[in-house]
């Protein structure tokens, strides 16, 4: 039986980071639900010790019932009929699986059903549902939604619809629109309010909506007529037992086919208006894509963790000119490449995570009771942490997913453009993760400002100054004259007070801030655990250590007047 959870030992190696004691005292409010709730842990031993168990289960069903039947879903897909989607079997018997175990609302509190798990085991489930199937990963992570339902719906709508999805129903966020795609300032669905009915209807049409035909939807539209910009939409939530909304079709899509991706019409469909009216998407849809953002990282490093054992295990099975291919110095660079890609995502993706954790917990805190000024100090440092790094986990995982299921099919060779092998599959799956949530493009628009405030800076120089084991310190002597040229690179760039030329070169910026920030956690690591992570810490210094040196001299070399020629 293939657990993988138990195979990948770099899920419990974050799961214990010494930041998860401080986690579970704020998210179990040191320990008060063990009075009322048997199942509920006594101390952070024991709260961690229930995170282990859960994620063992979890990974067994991603190994013997996700993975097994990837394959199958790829090829059958959803359908839709008479504006009703039916889920491949594959897909079902999955989801039925994580109901039956209990694994729905994961993060959602203890009194409304939820095993009030912090983030971070979420992620690691998530990490390896996308592992067994990235498609999954899109109708079971979409639970996700209700931390949104959570933070800004009212009690009463707590009561009434969280315990369903975390008794096995699924949701959805209706965002997108044929005119309104990364722009959703554009979004026109229509939002009327109805005196004589005392209720909302909603009309117009959402496309690129995925599992459209969810039983709950967070659905962003316009309430204020006359508006044509963010400040006139709000967000609503529908109940598909109401009616109203129909699938007019399933997009055929080049990957991630188990995922229903739909275009849905709404006449008359009736809903109700969640949080504060004309704050839909300058509040709570920026909530909800970072949370959604956060996932994707987590889709993008299980796919990048299936991607490097796809090509680990033909590599030392595929025997050329007398020997297996992992022994050729041309593959094992490669091998050795997208090992050190897969570790540096998952320190990003735990980092942020943990970031996070511990700040979202606080704000929930916060309407029980006042924060201490410690705590309101915590809450805000914590804040500004995850903001900075989400930005970067979800582009620079999903660009290394891209790359590794690449590099897959190229060490299976001719083979990996056969449909019978996993990587033609996950190469097709990896795709989208670097476009849907945000492009990377949008990734870098929201980091570049922590770019030029010096913010990245400062945090590189923090990391630099913890403590290293000795094996680490010659690599963090080398990620410190890297960020030398990093800082100079962005004082080149910002001196110039051009903004068209500073959003020209903001790509190179942020991989160059991005790289050397998961340089560094991977240096962290690797003085936690030696034998887990110095492999790759080497590895991927020396990789971004050109990388680094690529864009200092294309940056340095460059005349900013030379952004013209690139328009013509």
């Amino acid at each position: 039986m293939a657990n993988f959870y138990k195979d990948t030992p770099a899920l419990k190696f974050h799961l214990e980071h010494p930041l998860m004691r401080r986690i579970t005292e704020l998210k179990e409010r040191n320990f008060r639900d063990k009075d009322v709730y048997d199942f509920a842990p006594v101390d952070h031993e024991d709260a961690i010790d229930s995170y282990d168990k859960v994620l063992e289960t979890i990974g067994e069903i991603c190994g013997d019932i996700l993975a097994a039947n990837a394959e199958s879903v790829d090829h059958e897909g959803p359908t839709v009929e008479n504006g009703r989607v039916t889920y491949a079997e594959g897909t079902k018997k999955g989801l039925d699986a994580m109901v039956q175990a209990g694994f729905m609302g994961v993060a959602m509190p203890r009194r409304l059903g939820g095993l009030n798990f912090p983030i971070v085991p979420y992620m690691m489930a998530a990490d390896m549902v996308s592992r067994g199937d990235a498609c999954f990963e899109n109708v079971w992570g979409l639970q996700d939604c209700a931390e949104t339902l959570y933070e800004f719906g009212s009690p009463d709508q707590h009561e009434r619809y969280i315990p369903r999805v975390c008794a096995g129903e699924t949701m959805s966020m209706d965002l997108t629109e044929p005119d309104a795609g990364s722009d959703l300032q554009r979004v026109m669905l229509k939002a009327t309010w109805s005196e004589a009915d005392q209720c909302w209807y909603l009309n117009g049409v959402k496309r690129f909506i995925t599992n459209g035909d969810a039983d709950i939807h967070l659905v962003l539209a316009r309430s204020e007529e006359g508006t044509t910009d963010g400040r006139g939409l709000s967000m609503f939530i529908y109940d598909k037992r109401n009616g109203g909304v129909n699938v007019r079709r399933i997009e055929n899509k080049l990957g991630i086919k188990g995922s229903p991706t739909c275009e849905l019409t709404f006449k008359n469909a009736k809903a109700e208006l969640c949080g504060e009216r004309r704050l839909g998407l300058i509040k709570y849809v920026m909530a909800l894509m970072n949370g959604a953002r956060l996932g994707i990282a987590a889709q993008s490093t299980g796919i990048s963790e299936c991607a490097w054992r796809e090509a680990m295990d033909y590599s030392a099975s595929r025997a050329q000119f007398g020997k297996t291919i992992e022994n050729f110095p041309a593959v094992y660079d490669i091998l050795s490449v997208m090992k050190a890609k897969l570790d540096a995502s998952r320190a990003v993706l735990y980092e942020t995570s943990r970031f996070v954790d511990v700040y979202k917990t606080l704000n929930d805190i916060q309407r029980e009771r006042q924060l201490t000024a410690e705590e309101r100090a915590e809450q805000k440092k914590y804040s500004r942490l995850a903001d900075s790094l989400t930005p970067i986990a979800k582009g620079m995982t999903s660009e290394y997913a891209n790359q590794n299921t690449y590099d897959c099919i190229q060490i299976h060779g001719g083979s990996g453009f056969m449909k019978e092998y996993t990587c033609e599959r996950i190469y097709r799956d990896a795709r989208i993760t670097s476009i849907y949530e945000g492009t990377t493009q949008l990734q870098v628009v929201a980091a570049i400002r922590y770019v030029t405030n010096g913010f990245y800076l400062t945090q590189l120089r923090d990391y630099e100054a913890q403590p290293h084991s000795e094996q680490m310190q010659p690599l963090v002597s080398r990620l410190s004259a890297l960020t030398d040229k990093y800082a100079e690179a962005v004082e080149f760039v910002t001196s110039k007070g051009n903004q068209e030329y500073l959003d020209f070169m903001a790509r190179r910026l942020y991989e160059m801030a991005g790289t050397l920030l998961m340089a560094h956690l991977l240096c962290v690591d690797a003085t936690r655990s030696a034998e887990l992570f110095e492999k790759s810490a080497k590895v991927y210094v020396n990789y971004i250590s050109a990388e680094i040196e690529k864009h200092y001299s294309f940056i340095m070399n460059f005349d900013p007047a030379d952004v013209e020629m690139y328009k013509k």
